[in-house]
């Protein structure tokens, strides 16, 4: 009776410490619209010129009748420019408010992306380009350099372990890299509204991807085709739950590496990191085992989305101010994260993300198309 009422403080406890570790996040993400809303308060409109100037005389106001026509033109062309400087709007916060939000939001993002399974990048995007005052441009390149940060973190310990598998990641890298550039490209290229309606659809199609994909620890590959067998996609690595020895072999290569261009495209393009579609393609249809995907993805990120970050740092679409707090905040909330995913239930906290995702896909889509 002592051993089942000690196990029943036990669960009781694991449970308490995951409604308080939940608490906060659902608390945070339903704050989320007040931020934006802050940064719309931020953004007053200067008064206009004339309601500061002191009244004229009639005589002030009243233009000659001999006035030339082209003076007219010019005066009629000078009014509108000067309307629109004088509702320029500015930003009424001090330089450090929005580094300082930006360091929060991702460290509650960072703590998120872990227990959910997902890539910092993918959840970075859509959400500071729908709730923070910054053009998505600048979004996008630091979404990069966030999903390129934990790529470079995770992956010499990824490589040690056989998790990351070179043979399998450089072919895929060559292409998804040189993709990504002409994403990056073209993404800088196309207008925001087009830009932002097509990320919107890419975030609705990510979140019913994670929502329907099961992914397989152990795909059954009877044959490898002549590609794979030419490139030498196969391995072997050490189960550490159970000690075995587990090989592996890759086949339908051709087929995932046509979809690897696309990828690349879309990394470069919307600068959310690959991982939520670089592990189906690797699992699911070439036949990797579950953890060489993930690994072998994460180390591919830190090929693919440096290409893509040298076109944004080369167009100065990177600014230090907001990359450096979002990789800060992302970094702690994954140390965070994984400390707390052994009481909090990951299943509701993946829900959860897809909700989020679903939602911000909602918005960026509204946005695009100006509704």
């Amino acid at each position: 009776m002592a051993c089942v009422f000690r196990e029943y403080l036990k669960r009781g406890a694991r449970d308490y410490a995951a409604m308080l570790v939940l608490l906060p996040v659902m608390l945070f993400l339903l704050l989320a619209a007040p931020m934006a809303a802050l940064a719309q308060n931020g953004d007053q409109v200067q008064p206009a010129a004339q309601s500061s100037a002191p009244a004229s005389s009639s005589a002030d106001v009243v233009a000659p009748a001999t006035a030339a026509p082209a003076d007219a033109a010019a005066l009629q062309t000078a009014q509108p420019t000067a309307q629109a400087a004088d509702m320029a709007p500015v930003d009424n916060h001090p330089w450090w408010f929005w580094p300082l939000a930006l360091l929060g939001f991702c460290f509650i993002l960072g703590i998120i992306a872990v227990m959910a399974g997902v890539g910092g990048g993918v959840l970075f995007v859509p959400l500071v380009s729908g709730f923070f005052p910054f053009h998505l441009d600048f979004v996008r390149g630091a979404g990069l350099l966030v999903a390129l940060a934990g790529a470079l973190a995770a992956g010499p310990g990824l490589l040690r372990r056989n998790f990351a598998n070179l043979r399998l990641a450089l072919p895929v890298a060559l292409i998804a890299s040189a993709c990504a550039i002409v994403g990056a490209m073209l993404g800088l290229a196309l207008p925001t509204h087009i830009i932002q309606t097509c990320l919107g659809g890419t975030i609705l199609a990510i979140a019913v991807l994670l929502l329907l994909s099961k992914n397989s620890v152990r795909p059954v590959v009877n044959k490898q085709d002549a590609i794979s067998v030419a490139l030498g996609m196969d391995g072997v690595f050490l189960e550490p739950s159970t000690g075995e020895v587990v090989e592996w072999k890759t086949h339908r290569t051709l087929a995932g590496l046509l979809l690897f261009i696309v990828i690349g495209i879309m990394a470069g393009m919307f600068g959310l990191g690959a991982g939520w579609a670089n592990v189906p393609v690797l699992n699911l249809l070439m036949g990797a085992p579950l953890k060489v995907s993930v690994g072998t993805s994460k180390f591919l990120l830190s090929i693919t989305d440096t290409s893509a970050a040298w076109v944004y740092l080369n167009q100065g679409c990177v600014i230090p101010l907001m990359a450096i707090p979002s990789i800060v905040g992302l970094m702690l909330g994954s140390v965070v994260g994984v400390r707390l995913l052994a009481v909090a239930k990951p299943k509701f906290i993946r829900y959860m993300v897809i909700f989020v995702l679903l939602f911000s896909g909602v918005k960026a889509l509204m946005k695009g198309l100006g509704w």
